[in-house]
């Protein structure tokens, strides 16, 4: 995927990683190079860093807000909750602002880039 979307690319582009193994295997390494030839720098994040990641904001709301005491059950009933709820979330029936995490989100990654001296806007 990396390898084709660098292909495709025209101006210098910078992409922001999380630690997962996928994104951070010698293999992915080794090809970091020639993506960063075509003009595509990998920003990582720092490596237990939530607020700055989107799944781990959904994650929060359904934790802390939408799932239900009867979920806890057994393992059965939790499965069925969390597939319910990111239906219902896929579906539009919750949602999430994110532009509340908007401000934070950038200053941190601004952040982030001034620590990498790397060149972006966010």
């Amino acid at each position: 995927m990396f390898d084709s979307f660098s292909q495709t690319l025209t101006k210098s582009t910078v992409v922001v990683l999380d630690n997962a193994s996928i994104h951070t295997s010698n293999k992915f390494k080794e090809e970091s190079s020639k993506w960063a030839n075509r003009g595509l720098t990998l920003l990582y994040l720092p490596p237990y860093s939530p607020q700055l990641n989107i799944i781990e904001i959904l994650w929060r709301f359904i934790k802390y807000y939408w799932i239900d005491i009867e979920s806890f059950k057994s393992y059965k009933n939790m499965k069925n909750y969390v597939v319910n709820i990111l239906n219902e979330f896929k579906n539009g029936n919750k949602t999430i602002n994110f532009n509340n995490y908007k401000n934070t989100f950038n200053n941190q990654i601004k952040l982030l880039v001034n620590i990498h001296n790397t060149k972006i806007r966010v």
